[in-house]
């Protein structure tokens, strides 16, 4: 989840700077500190990419539950297609959203 550090983390990556609860301490001679507006943006738009990325980390919850390997292997051995399935049920549970 993005937040107050991430986002200025984003918008200026070599900056030294330090938040101390909700105030921003900036250190950096080079880079300009962003705005409130500027950061309320990034931690939007950070949260957007986030929230869009969501099938992707339900599905890799769910793949990592499978003993792949040894699923691939039985499949070969008893021509079955239990693994190919199984990725298939989570891929048809957690879909990809359009672009």
């Amino acid at each position: 989840m993005p937040d107050l550090m991430t986002a200025i983390q984003s918008l200026r990556p070599k900056a030294e700077f330090a938040i101390r609860g909700n105030v921003i301490e900036w250190m950096d001679i080079v880079e300009t500190q962003p705005t409130e507006v500027e950061i309320a943006a990034e931690v939007t738009r950070l949260q957007a990419v986030y929230d869009a990325l969501e099938y992707s980390r339900l599905r890799k919850a769910k793949y990592d539950l499978l003993n792949q390997d040894e699923m691939r292997y039985d499949d070969i051995k008893n021509s079955t297609t239990t693994w190919v399935d199984a990725i298939d049920a989570i891929k048809a549970a957690h879909p990809k959203p359009e672009a």
